[in-house]
This record gives C-alpha cells, sequence and structure tokens, in this order.
C-alpha cells in the first residue's frame, strides 16, 4: 500500500478535519482531509503558497516532450520555482505527517491525490529541516526560473504529467514581447 502524507510548516497539528478542496480543478466538492502519495511528495516540499511547476513524463509520453522539457540530465521529475521565492524555500522547515492509507481513496492517481471524508490522526510526522534536499533526493530536479509562464505553457501543450500548484501567487505573466 502506498505511503500518505501531509506537508506543512505546522508542526503542531494534531488531528486533521475535512475541509474544503484547495482547488476546483480537484473534482471533489464535499470537505475531506487531503494526502499526497509518496511518489508525488515532491511537489510538496515547498513553502505552501510557492508557485510551482512540476511534471514527469508517463509510459506513453513522446520521447521529443520529454527531451525538450527535462533534457538529458536524468531527472524523473522537475519542479521549477520562480527566482523570488528560492531564499525562503531555503530556508523555511516543513513538517511531513503520515497517514494511515486505508483510510483514503485515491481521487486522482496522476497527482497522486487522495482523500478520507473523516477526520485523521497522523500516524507520525517528522521534521524536515531542509525540504529542497530532501526534494532532490527523491530524484527530483529542482529548476528556479525568472518567471515560471513560459515553462507552464510548455508543459500544457507537452504529453508529461504535471501539476500547477498556487499559479495564482506566480509574478504576473509577462506581456507578449517583454523578455525582462
Amino acid at each position: 500500500m502506498k505511503k500518505l502524507y501531509h506537508a506543512s510548516h505546522d508542526g503542531s497539528i494534531e488531528r486533521f478535519e475535512p475541509r474544503p478542496s484547495p482547488s476546483p480543478d480537484a473534482g471533489v466538492t464535499e470537505n475531506a482531509v487531503w494526502a499526497i502519495d509518496d511518489e508525488h511528495l515532491v511537489n510538496y516540499l515547498l513553502p505552501r503558497d510557492c508557485p510551482r511547476v512540476t511534471y514527469y513524463p508517463l509510459p506513453g509520453s513522446k520521447a521529443e516532450d520529454a527531451e525538450r522539457l527535462i533534457g538529458p540530465s536524468g531527472s524523473k521529475h522537475v519542479v521549477a520555482i520562480e527566482t523570488g521565492w528560492l531564499e525562503r524555500a531555503m530556508r523555511e522547515s516543513l513538517w511531513l505527517y503520515e497517514f494511515d492509507p486505508g483510510a483514503f481513496i485515491e481521487v486522482d492517481a496522476g497527482a497522486g491525490y487522495h482523500i478520507s471524508r473523516q477526520a485523521q490522526i497522523p500516524v507520525s510526522k517528522k521534521k524536515i529541516e531542509d525540504p529542497l534536499l530532501e526534494l532532490t533526493s527523491r530524484g527530483a530536479e529542482l529548476r528556479v526560473l525568472p518567471s515560471l509562464w513560459p515553462l507552464r505553457d510548455a508543459v500544457l501543450e507537452a504529453s508529461l504529467q504535471f501539476s500547477f500548484i498556487r499559479m495564482r501567487n506566480a509574478k504576473s505573466r509577462p506581456l507578449s514581447g517583454d523578455h525582462s
């Protein structure tokens, strides 16, 4: 069975109560406790409000999409953030709460989302002092970019699995022709 987690800046949570979906795109309309599986945890090893573009190839992804957007680095997963978030991501520690996976149902295999309609008490928690080191030790490549929008647009058009997280907090989209 998959391990399920919740990453948080708050290390004092003893009980997770169901809450509204963090995104209307998740397809969950009722309150739930949200968890992420181990495979997709790299998407959440950043400060909560940090905008990010994350992606990885699927078995059916086009080789040219993987080559263009991942390149020869050998990474299995890319997590991109904006330059303005790097310092905060480097200094903020996180708490990783683990849940009993039997209490959850999978709602999005591509994103690794699982929910429980009942309150949940974590089975364990640990502090991650250096989330960026944890992210890279899990085989993800961290990219730091001046703007996420050009990458987001390229990934959206490709055949890779992706998540665009907290993009409402990203710098404004550059105007057409503005390359600053």
